[in-house]
């Protein structure tokens, strides 16, 4: 009612995966993190566990694995390399991220600026008490990697692309983020011309006059000018958050 998008985590699954894998509620805050390069020390006990794009682990140095819960010391230091495939890694912990609530909600967007601003060294994150269960016993497999190719449905606007998306290939600029991701390749032919905002969702795929598509992500506006020529469905997304620029994405209708 007040015009703000729901934000929140880009890959859901791998989000959720880390609440379950450390007992927590599947709607627990988490951190999510681009590129790895992420390290945090425990001030007290507390268990955690990593999902998302794989990367090198460490606890003070030592070695662990993803996918699994993980108890850290008082003291101790969790450490995250550089992923080799895929963006962002989830990390989530027992109890959740217990930062303050904003219109509901503990997720930082990114383009209003609303809810918490985004890590900085040195910040301290409270750690809350609520949980539903055990943490899991034992590790659970990573998914297999899916192919950079999308499920897109008809958009409110196709008309304005003749041919549609499908059977094009793009690529992921270096203008991507929480937003959305601008993409490169064969521009569409568009019928020229501009529109009164409309509504927007997650994965509402926008051609601007320059006929190169971007995709809308979770902190996009909720309200556009461009035509929605296609809609990414709701199980793909998780494929589009964990693309980097230069990652070749396709469409499939």
């Amino acid at each position: 009612a007040l015009g703000v998008p729901r934000s929140g985590p880009l890959d859901l699954p791998a989000h959720r995966l880390a609440n379950r894998l450390v007992g927590n509620d599947p709607a627990a805050a988490t951190l999510e993190v681009v590129l790895g390069g992420l390290a945090v020390r425990a001030r007290d006990a507390v268990t955690v566990a990593l999902t998302g794009a794989v990367c090198p682990a460490s606890v003070d140095g030592r070695p662990v694995d993803p996918y699994a819960p993980l108890t850290l010391r008082a003291g101790a230091t969790l450490g995250l390399g550089r992923p080799d495939r895929g963006l962002r890694t989830y990390v989530g912990v027992r109890g959740g991220v217990d930062v303050p609530l904003v219109l509901g909600s503990r997720s930082t967007d990114t383009l209003s600026g609303l809810g918490r601003a985004p890590l900085r060294a040195g910040d301290v994150l409270p750690v809350g008490a609520a949980v539903v269960g055990l943490p899991a016993g034992e590790a659970v497999a990573p998914p297999p990697p899916r192919p950079a190719v999308v499920r897109v449905a008809t958009g409110p606007r196709a008309d304005w692309v003749p041919g549609g998306l499908a059977e094009r290939a793009y690529v992921v600029s270096d203008r991507a983020d929480r937003v959305g991701i601008r993409l490169t390749g064969p521009p569409l032919p568009r019928r020229p011309g501009e529109l009164a905002s409309e509504g927007l969702l997650p994965g509402a795929v926008q051609v601007p006059p320059d006929g190169l598509p971007v995709v809308f992500l979770a902190d996009a506006p909720v309200t556009g000018g461009y035509p929605v020529v296609a809609v990414v469905l709701p199980d793909d997304l998780p494929v589009l958050a964990q693309l980097r620029p230069g990652d070749a994405l396709g469409f499939r209708a």
